[in-house]
């Protein structure tokens, strides 16, 4: 089994899919990291010789930002805007939709599970 960045990748699969796994690689940038490393795309993640992953790990960690740097990067990007009081920090506080999507309908996966807001019954009074 092939670990690259701290993860263990599928053995069974292509490389250019196994390399997906990795968070902060897509399909482009794992076929763009196999051509740089001069591995063909379509062999299995088990058929990788110990030098080819060496190299795969050489070029992922030195050319690009994966893992565990990449998420502490984004957040530190969300907590500037939140930060600096901008509208889109002002959107990430309140848990909304950032980037102008509609809120009346839809939006759900921001704002969570529907809250229904009910309504009281006024009271009646007896007249005698």
């Amino acid at each position: 089994m092939a670990r690259i960045a701290g993860v263990d990748l599928p053995r069974d699969k292509k490389i250019k899919i196994s390399l997906t796994y990795i968070y902060g690689i897509g399909r482009s940038l794992a076929m763009e990291v196999l051509d740089k490393a001069g591995i063909d795309p379509e062999t299995r993640t088990k058929d990788i010789t110990d030098d080819e992953a060496q190299t795969l790990r050489n070029i992922i960690s030195t050319d690009y930002t994966v893992e565990g740097a990449l998420r502490q990067e984004r957040n530190m990007n969300v907590k500037r805007l939140m930060d600096i009081g901008c509208y889109k920090g002002f959107r990430h506080r309140r848990g909304l939709p950032v980037n102008g999507q509609r809120t009346q309908t839809n939006a759900r996966t921001r704002k969570g599970k529907k809250r229904t807001v009910g309504r009281k019954k006024a009271k009646v009074e007896k007249k005698d």
